[in-house]
């Protein structure tokens, strides 16, 4: 029963996200914490906007699957590393946007290991954020296939920060969490938002600037 509603749960987040634009093609993956250990998480290649519960499997902490006949994403590594380092992650929520892919590779690009957000009031969406009178760094890393580099990479840059809520792979895109499903996509919306008004800002100061 837990599974079932976790399936309806991350498929209804998953074509929420791809409505936003923010899931083009079958980019993106979604997972949850379930209370036996394992992880629900999205099969391979399927249409983020057409999700259904048959849509999602599990895996171990490792990332092995449980799900005979079904295969995660090779992205699968991102998910259970949080799971295992922070135990207060119940969801995780991976977004493709163009707004996200496209400022990542600029800053980057130009030697921004982090967007650094401040002084938006949607931060107050944010679990703990009580005030937009504060910087909220989101590291961005360069993006690898090698998944258990980039996983080590990716604790290491998170570990730096306090209470971190996302971080960003440059070209590739957003990876958001919170205890629960509803939790997540709340705060991935509001870091889909917030990046789509930081390069707004880049932007407007080019031009009028």
């Amino acid at each position: 029963m837990e599974f079932d509603a976790i399936a309806r749960s991350l498929a209804e987040a998953g074509r929420f996200l791809a409505s936003q634009g923010w899931a083009p093609a079958t980019s993106g993956n979604y997972s949850a914490r379930l209370s036996d250990g394992a992880i629900a998480i999205t099969v391979s290649g399927r249409d983020k906007g057409q999700l259904t519960p048959d849509d999602i499997m599990t895996v171990d902490l490792q990332g092995q699957p449980l799900s005979p006949g079904k295969r995660s994403s090779a992205e699968t590594l991102l998910h259970t590393s949080l799971y295992q380092t922070y135990p207060e992650v119940g969801a995780v929520l991976h977004t493709h946007s163009i707004n996200c892919v496209s400022l990542s590779r600029w800053l980057l690009g130009r030697g921004h290991d982090s967007l650094v957000l401040t002084n938006y009031e949607l931060l107050k969406a944010l679990p703990s954020i009580t005030t937009h009178e504060v910087e909220v760094a989101v590291p961005i890393v360069a993006n690898s296939q090698d998944m258990v580099t980039l996983s080590e990479e990716v604790l290491a840059r998170l570990k730096a920060v306090t209470a971190p809520v996302g971080y960003i792979i440059a070209g590739h895109g957003l990876y958001s969490w919170g205890a629960t499903v509803p939790q997540a996509r709340m705060a991935t919306e509001a870091l889909e938002v917030l990046v789509s008004c930081a390069l707004q800002d880049l932007l407007l100061s080019q031009k009028l600037g």
